[in-house]
């Protein structure tokens, strides 16, 4: 799925009745060419109503939750979203929350896209998952430098917003990864503007943001694009996948792999070794490929792990040990042990629900 969080129509909805001069969004939608679908969406005053409203207008993607046990007495947001293509960008002015895709949800939705969210006003958002759930704050170089964060939609996360402004890039999983073969593996990352290049590709998405309204389509479409080159050139560099042929080979070595291991996940044989024997290359430049995931055996556990519950909630009337055991888990303690410090659910848990996440995506509102 490309395009999410999309109305039938432009509208812009507020909780209660505010002066005009303090609408957080214009009353009537801009002007556009046609072929870029636009639409806004604000709340302000009362968090009983507005963060419910809120709540509500974000459920296709996040489920939305206050920022703390003693949430603000007002909560103010907006969006404003701007559709070519298979493409989207958001423009984001949000209040304290903290936005929540949960296993159960990546495993029964067809969202697969890469966004980046660029942090421009206010402190920048914290990514949190099941390893690092005790983080207070992250290393920034300066407490308000603007940063872009990647989240593979695909995977489970949980991101804690503070007051701010942020651009968010939705885009199709197949563009990304015509640069970085593994786009599951930019989820979580950061780059910061702390570099010409990083400063010049925010430059690009503001330009981006603040032009729209004049260009045709067509200009629009080439925009976007040069905005998503220049974001995945930023993270193709910080993962050392870019820059020199060099670079290019890892790219295509680390792409073969990758592949690979997808194709033999069921295959009990599956093992570093093997994909050393199969693919002719040597451990150290293996281990190089899969640093950032602690190893190629990391990293195949990982990719077991991911495809364990989506068959956990894709076929709720199989035993939780053969489906162990059909991606090369044959101790169960080991695997429910595994789970839990990946996904911070045990499967057994995730299992027992399966048909009510399938209900509940059903029953879900999809705003096209």
């Amino acid at each position: 799925m490309s395009t999410v969080l999309n109305d039938d129509s432009p509208h812009t909805y507020d909780v209660v009745a505010t002066p005009p001069g303090r609408l957080l969004l214009p009353p009537e939608p801009p002007t556009l060419a046609a072929g870029i679908v636009h639409s806004s969406f604000s709340v302000q005053g009362d968090a009983r109503r507005s963060f419910l409203a809120w709540q509500e207008r974000m459920s296709p993607v996040y489920d939305i939750r206050p920022a703390s046990k003693q949430p603000e007495d007002t909560f103010d947001a907006s969006l404003s979203r701007y559709t070519i293509d298979d493409m989207s960008l958001f423009d984001f002015r949000t209040g304290p929350n903290v936005a929540v895709r949960s296993l159960g949800r990546v495993s029964t939705e067809s969202i697969r896209d890469i966004t980046f969210s660029v942090f421009l006003e206010g402190q920048p958002g914290q990514f949190l998952d099941a390893k690092s759930r005790s983080q207070a704050a992250q290393s920034f170089p300066t407490p308000h430098t603007p940063s872009i964060l990647a989240l593979d939609m695909d995977q489970p996360c949980t991101i804690r917003s503070f007051p701010g402004r942020i651009l968010l890039l939705f885009v199709p999983r197949a563009l990304v990864e015509r640069s970085i073969p593994d786009a599951a593996s930019l989820h979580g990352r950061w780059v910061h503007a702390n570099t010409p290049l990083t400063r010049l590709l925010i430059e690009q998405v503001v330009a981006l943001r603040l032009s729209i309204v004049g260009l045709s389509q067509a200009q629009a479409h080439a925009s976007f694009l040069t905005a998503v080159e220049l974001v995945l050139a930023a993270f193709s560099r910080q993962a050392g996948l870019a820059g020199n042929a060099r670079a290019a080979v890892r790219a295509a070595a680390y792409g073969q792999v990758r592949r690979y291991v997808e194709a033999n996940l069921h295959d009990p044989g599956l093992s570093p070794d093997s994909v050393l024997a199969s693919l002719h290359l040597s451990r150290a430049s293996m281990y190089r490929l899969f640093e950032h995931e602690g190893g190629l055996a990391a990293y195949i556990r990982n990719r077991r792990l991911r495809m364990a519950a989506d068959e956990l909630v894709r076929f709720p009337h199989v035993a939780i040990r053969d489906i162990a055991a059909g991606l090369g888990f044959n101790d169960a303690s080991s695997f429910t042990r595994a789970f839990r410090r990946a996904f911070d659910v045990a499967p057994q848990e995730l299992h027992e629900y399966a048909p009510l996440l399938h209900r509940g995506y059903a029953e879900r509102v999809r705003f096209k």
